[in-house]
């Protein structure tokens, strides 16, 4: 079976936090032909994470395990600019935003986030800060 994983299916997986769907997921996770993880859980996932209280480079870690799997199948370039974000000290988020900006025809990424534009910038990625 080919299965995209919904982001609730992920944390139960890797947090263990409920018995029986932890394992009913990690089940499923581990059977499966394929799993397609979209960038929009990848989102939840780091965002939930976060508030289990996981530091950042951990959740980074966990995600690199993630996308390591053999039945996994992700926009890997979206991800790996998601994580540069996130081992940068910035969000995830932000990185796969701008990366999907730019594959849609976009050249510069603009926010009112301070942090997420000097990381951008410092990545090579032009960026622009709005000031309100």
């Amino acid at each position: 079976m080919k299965i995209t994983a919904d982001t609730n299916v992920l944390v139960r997986a890797l947090t263990e936090d409920h018995v029986e769907q932890s394992k009913a997921a990690q089940i499923a996770l581990s059977k499966a032909d394929m799993v397609a993880l979209t960038i929009p859980t990848l989102c939840e996932l780091v965002w939930v994470l976060r508030r289990y209280g996981i530091r950042s480079d951990d959740i980074a870690a966990t995600l690199q395990g993630l996308l390591g799997g053999t039945n996994v199948v992700v926009n890997r370039p979206a991800a790996e600019a998601g994580l540069a974000m996130l081992q940068a000290g910035g969000d995830f988020a932000d990185g796969t935003i701008a990366y999907e900006g730019t594959w849609l025809g976009a050249d510069t990424f603009v926010s009112f986030d301070r942090k997420a534009v000097k990381l951008m910038q410092a990545r090579g990625v032009s960026a622009l800060l709005l000031s309100n």
